[in-house]
């Protein structure tokens, strides 16, 4: 990199070692560790080197102060480092360290940091709101004004930017860079004037818990410096020398949850702090002991902190660090800490106990990066800063929208907190997980094993049951399971390949580490979770595509075994499935439930118990039904498709899309006369009602 864009000499390095170093590579370690010394050493320190060792200027910053053990070098390897510098290196993207990274970075060590890399594009949307349209906005406003100008400059080289998870730099690299640009901006606008940058890497403050990133965030500052006194100097024929290099930004290695961020970024009257960042994420199942000790650390005083993810840790800090200040934050999350039981538990504390707000936030999206191996996760950005009278921004595929308020679902509505309740708040029957059969999949059976096993012994066809699980329902997938009361236990005993079964998910459960499965062993006949009612039950698959308009929910007769993939209401009314297949349904669990990735989760205690329905009358409740039979019978007009296909909201038959629309402005007069437009306005009436049930409720 140094050789290709003027810090060295053109060629001068991969010249040297190919000159001065033999082809086997056996005394590359000893040239290079000489090198570094000769880089580390002022021109005139040095003494007796030869003249090409001393033709390398002096490179300072600390970059080779350390000594290193070198490797040792083989034919090929020196081979690869001449190649390598053949390539040219001049315009490289400081985006390629988050990538050299998680390809050298282990997996396993990926995973234990819960290490993610961020590419440009998504850098961006964290900036741009955070601070860089607001500093284009105030650069068009003083465009004509000397004063203003110069205020504007005097403003850039006095803010601040911390990245208290800064991993490779990405971050801290492309806000440099965007700074410069808004300066040299301003520079031209001043044509007569002489320009010299007084953006410095000392504005830039970094907290990095793994030494190898700590050192590429430096070193990756350098090169971002340097790339930009290129672009200044192509632009004003003058710029700050490279070399020797400066003190590389404010990096410190560390814990984030330990260090007192003040410390690593001193907050001053008058300046301006822009926390920003990609943090680890790591739900509870994945902390280890030290991060759920970082996470008692940070919460010491707070209640109910398990199931919350890690990040939250620097969600909690960042609204500290905001009290009273001139300073916003910007991170990077996955959206599961904006779904489900972890919004009641952590949200309260920033958004009730803080004078902080949610300013700007992008929905849900797809992560992308440049690296290989791609993080297969769905994220959210949320920008908190200090209560202030300024506009708020909401950002849904890419599209911005001024709103009142943003509250913890990323909702334009009010802040409320759905928690998980154990009981339904409206007029609705209980919900209940379906039967677990913990059996190794032995009590399990394909339709043509039903079908010999009854060839052979007719009267074996009351042993088994249809088995109705979410994927099987929509997906129309035909499976059966082994449903054996105790006074059938002989007459599947004296069938060999029942009897085989049995004994197989005996030998599952007392392979079990729980106490409660393996007590079980005894019975294997039977499921370890028995739930099941012989009534009709409505079935409500936990899991759906968030493409789809609707929940895909079904009635099932008193016969099937549903299992805990999916939810049941047994002996319900129909007018349920009307209300539970609505849009305006559809639209809460979207907002308050969990997410598989982009899937939906739907859970009794956030999603069922805790929707509100106001009390209807049982004409209200007929007019639902008689969609709902209408419903019913469009989907009955397509027997040749499942469920799958006929809710793909691209090929959905028109009949089942127009019988659902009654349904919905059915469902939705429950709530008032006028038709909602949106699923905004549908969540803003339903987080009302809401608070209001609620609060009625505790009243009582």
């Amino acid at each position: 990199f140094a050789e290709d864009t003027n810090i060295f000499e053109e060629g001068q390095f991969t010249n040297a070692v190919s000159s001065h170093t033999q082809g086997d590579g056996s005394d590359l370690d000893a040239y290079l560790d000489k090198l570094f010394v000769v880089l580390n050493t002022p021109e005139k320190d040095r003494q007796d080197l030869s003249a090409y060792l001393n033709a390398f200027p002096y490179v300072n910053g600390g970059l080779f102060r350390q000594r290193l053990q070198m490797p040792k070098f083989t034919r090929r390897s020196h081979r690869a480092i001449i190649d390598s510098g053949e390539l040219d290196w001049s315009v490289i993207n400081p985006d390629i360290f988050g990538s050299m990274m998680q390809a050298v970075i282990s997996t396993e060590q990926r995973g234990g940091f819960g290490v993610h890399y961020t590419s440009v594009p998504n850098i961006m949307k964290v900036i741009e709101p955070l601070f860089l349209n607001g500093l284009k906005e105030d650069f068009e406003k003083a465009k004509g004004n000397q004063k203003k100008r110069n205020e504007y400059l005097k403003r850039l080289q006095n803010i601040k930017i911390f990245d208290p998870a800064c991993g490779s730099g990405n971050f801290l690299v492309i806000a440099y860079k965007e700074l410069r640009k808004l300066e040299m901006e301003i520079f031209k606008e001043q044509r007569s004037a002489l320009p010299i940058s007084g953006i410095s890497l000392k504005q830039f403050f970094g907290i990095e818990i793994d030494d190898f990133a700590h050192e590429i965030a430096q070193l990756s500052l350098w090169l971002a410096e340097h790339q930009m006194n290129v672009e200044f100097f192509n632009e004003f024929g003058r710029t700050n020398p490279t070399l020797p290099l400066k003190e590389s930004g404010n990096i410190v290695q560390g814990n984030a949850c330990r260090i007192d961020w003040e410390e690593v970024c001193p907050k001053k009257e008058g300046t301006e702090v822009y926390i920003l960042g990609n943090p680890p994420y790591l739900g509870f199942l994945q902390q280890t002991k030290e991060q759920k000790s970082d996470m008692d650390f940070v919460f010491h005083d707070k209640e109910n902190i398990k199931k919350l993810d890690y990040i939250t840790c620097w969600f909690y800090l960042g609204a500290n660090y905001l009290q009273d200040k001139n300073a916003k934050l910007g991170l990077v999350s996955t959206n599961s800490i904006i779904q489900g039981e972890q919004v009641a538990l952590f949200w309260p504390h920033i958004l009730n106990g803080m004078n902080v707000e949610i300013g700007f936030a992008h929905q849900s999206f797809n992560w992308n990066n440049s690296a290989k191996s791609n993080a297969g996760i769905t994220c959210v950005i949320i920008g908190l800063r200090p209560k202030i009278n300024s506009p708020k921004y909401l950002f849904t595929d890419n599209v911005k929208s001024e709103v009142a308020n943003i509250n913890a679902y990323l909702s334009p509505s009010r802040n409320i907190f759905v928690t998980k309740l154990t009981n339904p708040i409206s007029q609705f029957p209980r919900i209940s997980l379906g039967s677990s059969a913990y059996d190794g999949g032995y009590l399990m059976i394909t339709p043509e094993e039903r079908a010999e096993v009854i060839d052979l012994c007719p009267e074996a066809k009351n042993l088994f049951r249809l088995f109705v699980g979410s994927v099987e329902f929509v997906r129309g997938i035909e499976r059966y399971c082994l449903w054996i009361e105790d006074s059938q236990l002989d007459l599947a005993n004296s069938i060999p390949f029942i009897q085989k079964r049995l004994e197989n998910v005996k030998k599952f459960r007392e392979g079990s580490k729980r106490g409660q499965t393996f007590e079980t062993a005894t019975t294997p006949h039977r499921f370890t979770e028995y739930r099941h009612k012989d009534k009709p039950s409505l079935l409500v698959p936990i899991v759906t595509s968030e493409r789809r308009e609707y929940l895909t929910l079904g009635f099932l007769s008193k016969g099937e075994v549903i299992p805990n993939s999916a939810r049941a209401v047994f002996d319900s009314e129909p007018y349920l499935f009307g209300v539970l297949s609505s849009k305006i349904h559809m639209a809460w669990v979207k907002a308050v439930g969990g997410r598989l990735r982009t899937d939906v989760r739907y859970s009794a205690g956030v999603c069922y118990n805790s929707f509100p329905l106001p009390p209807i009358s049982d004409q209200r409740k007929q007019e639902i039904t008689q969609c709902v039979f209408r419903i019913l019978e469009e989907r009955e007009k397509h027997p040749e498709k499942t469920i799958a296909q006929l809710y793909d909201p691209d090929k959905m038959p028109e009949g089942l899309r127009e019988a659902h629309r009654l349904n919905d402005l059915a469902v939705e007069r429950c709530y008032r006369s006028k038709p909602f437009e949106s699923d905004e306005e549908r969540l803003e009436y339903l987080f009302k009602l809401y608070e209001k049930t609620t609060s009625e409720e505790q009243e009582r």
